[in-house]
């Protein structure tokens, strides 16, 4: 009986035969659960670690994401013969200069406008609120308690000062962080990724080479092109707030701006507030003008900009990249929506070249 234990152990000849005696869909069903289990469980616990150490995972996210936007610029730098290290302090000033003029023009013109802002979405709430308790089947006590409970699900509790105090902290010790990572990573980025391939032999080195390169470019044309894209949406729907006599253009152009860099629940989030600052503002005529502007503004973003200027290697099924954002908001937020569809980017091209070099050598007479 002790010598069959052994043979039981390393698998029951009667669990085997009923594995196989069950049809290939279901075999290859399990499989696949499975699989996506230990993948999707994976996944939340990276994303809980990474809450967990949130400032720190926002400043290293910050800091590849800058590193992949800024590195055309080190590369002229270093063409001109100067040293990495000085070219990478030069690029990370450049950086300094542009977010602090922007960002001082930016507040000298819309600072006193906010107040007003704030204002005028509260107006449109109302008119909202008004428009839907008359031609809808729903009272007003009804339509309170529903705002009330979303107010309460986005945390509408009392500010703490202290939690406030300690959230500025962060956030400084964050931006300090990643400016100083910044500089290495511009300056030995290259060197760490040699070094890192200079650890792996045989076949695998060429394909994490490629996956690595791929991925990348990837990071680098994605966060280029947002950039670009959200710019255009900005001045897109600014000039029609403009041309419509909107009041708060700049503010709303300035909000469409920083929605742009979350796909499609960002520039939807925009637009509803341009449209409600255009209903408080002008009345419901006006609001509508915003809202078929802001509608001709995306789909020609998503039809013919963003195909030109994403290429096909950062082009993600729509619905891929709307589970990425909601998943990416349920795990870390708002830096979370921020970094979910890059990193979704990157990985799906990685495994692309993966497969696709995996592929290549299957092709190849076998000697």
């Amino acid at each position: 009986m002790a010598a069959e234990e052994p043979e039981t152990a390393a698998g029951d000849p009667g669990l085997r035969h009923s594995w196989a005696a069950l049809p290939w869909l279901v075999r290859t069903a399990v499989l696949w659960s499975a699989c996506l289990v230990v993948i999707a469980a994976g996944l939340y616990l990276l994303g809980r670690i990474a809450a967990l150490l949130a400032p720190l995972a926002v400043a290293l996210a910050a800091t590849i994401f800058l590193t992949a936007l800024l590195d055309p610029v080190l590369l002229r730098l270093r063409r001109l013969r100067l040293p990495a290290a000085l070219a990478a302090l030069c690029t990370v000033l450049l950086l300094l200069g542009i977010l602090v003029g922007v960002g001082a023009l930016v507040w000298n013109l819309t600072a006193s406008q906010f107040d007003q802002l704030s204002q005028e979405l509260t107006q449109g709430v109302e008119r909202s609120r008004d428009f839907v308790t008359s031609t809808l089947p729903v009272s007003e006590a009804q339509l309170d308690r529903l705002v009330e409970q979303a107010r309460q699900g986005l945390g509408g509790s009392s500010p703490d000062p202290v939690a406030g105090a300690r959230t500025a902290t962060e956030v400084f010790g964050s931006a300090l962080l990643a400016l100083v990572l910044l500089f290495f990573l511009l300056k030995d980025g290259r060197s760490m990724w040699h070094w890192v391939l200079s650890r792996v032999s045989g076949p695998n080195q060429p394909v994490l080479a490629e996956a690595g390169r791929n991925g990348w470019q990837t990071l680098g044309a994605y966060s280029r092109g947002t950039m670009f894209i959200a710019a255009v949406d900005a001045l897109g729907i600014g000039l029609a707030l403009v041309v419509l006599r909107v009041p708060l253009a700049l503010p709303l152009a300035l909000i469409t701006f920083l929605g742009g860099f979350v796909p499609i629940i960002g520039a939807t989030v925009a637009g509803a507030v341009a449209v409600l600052v255009a209903l408080a503002a002008n009345g419901p005529t006006t609001a509508l003008l915003t809202l078929a502007a802001v509608i001709a503004v995306q789909q020609i973003e998503g039809n013919l900009l963003e195909p030109l200027v994403m290429k096909r290697q950062v082009r993600l099924h729509p619905a891929v990249i709307l589970v990425a954002v909601t998943a990416g908001t349920l795990i870390g937020g708002i830096a979370g929506a921020f970094v979910s569809v890059p990193i979704t980017a990157v990985l799906w091209r990685v495994i692309d070249t993966v497969q696709q070099r995996r592929a290549s050598a299957a092709l190849l007479p076998a000697d």
